[in-house]
């Protein structure tokens, strides 16, 4: 499940005097609204509350998930709604995320020119290997993905079409993003995964260790049915000159793609796409 937003300002109410050009925040909180506004960090935490898991939501949920006042949550709300990005159901007494927040989100993971370069090599590697070839990024805690393409004999029933998400800690798509990163951002990445795993974190610390290493030994992570028993997959990542990471995968039937395949043949075939996306890339001006 996606985290909730970051930001979770709690109990900030500021305070306003009169001035000759109208009101003005008091000193203190001019002082804080130079490093962040908070009605705006407030907004985005109540847009960000919104999942996949759920999509319909209340004010008091989303004020226990955000950790703001109900009274706050209710004027976020009926702001957001009438700016267009949320849809109030007044039967059910909810709100759902509406057109206007989920065009934030297409312009924000839109790269014309990676998809347009992609998108043709994608589509040849699915259909020479039979499997589902996905483009994904980060997005918090999870991987989104951005593209995809299902081989015509893939025999696959996986949707993994865009938007699909994946958790960083439980995906070998995820260990392969975290090897990509420099050392104090996957460290620092790596905490927040701890705090959300709990108990759950040395299983998946020594897990994504040991995928990490695959990464640095062979170009590529693999997974032959080891978090769902029937899919295998490889994934690498695609590192393109002032661009985030982004994560290249293959997955397919484990009974059509047994480790050995996935070791001498979808890996390095994976690897071999992604390095030819990151030649065409990087010489491309954006």
């Amino acid at each position: 499940m996606p985290e909730p937003f970051a930001v979770r300002p709690r109990g900030h109410h500021h305070q306003f005097k009169a001035g000759k050009t109208g009101p003005r925040p008091a000193p203190r909180d001019r002082a804080e609204s130079g490093v962040m506004v908070t009605p705006l960090a407030r907004g985005l935490a109540v847009l960000a509350a919104f999942s996949a898991e759920q999509i319909w939501m209340g004010n008091k949920q989303i004020a226990l998930d955000t950790g703001l006042p109900p009274s706050t949550v209710s004027r976020m709300l009926r702001s957001l709604t009438t700016l267009g990005y949320l849809h109030h159901d007044e039967a059910q007494r909810k709100y759902r995320l509406a057109a206007t927040a989920l065009g934030l989100g297409y312009a924000a993971i839109a790269d014309g020119d990676l998809q347009r370069v992609a998108g043709p090599e994608m589509r040849r590697l699915a259909e020479s290997t039979d499997t589902y070839v996905t483009l994904s990024m980060r997005d918090r805690l999870n991987l989104v993905v951005i593209d995809s393409y299902l081989g015509s004999q893939a025999m696959l029933s996986l949707d993994m079409t865009p938007g699909t998400r994946m958790s960083i800690a439980c995906s070998v798509a995820g260990a392969a993003l975290l090897a990509a990163l420099p050392e104090l951002e996957r460290s620092y990445l790596q905490t927040r995964l701890q705090n959300k795993a709990d108990r759950e974190w040395p299983a998946q610390r020594r897990r994504i260790a040991e995928k990490i290493s695959q990464v640095h030994e062979l170009g590529f992570a693999m997974s032959p049915g080891e978090w769902v028993p029937e899919l295998s997959s490889a994934s690498t990542p695609v590192i393109i000159p002032e661009r985030p990471p982004w994560v290249l995968s293959c997955t397919g039937l484990t009974a059509r793609i047994p480790r050995v395949r996935l070791e001498r043949e979808i890996g390095p075939r994976l690897v071999a796409t992604a390095q030819l996306l990151q030649q065409k890339l990087a010489a491309q001006p954006h």
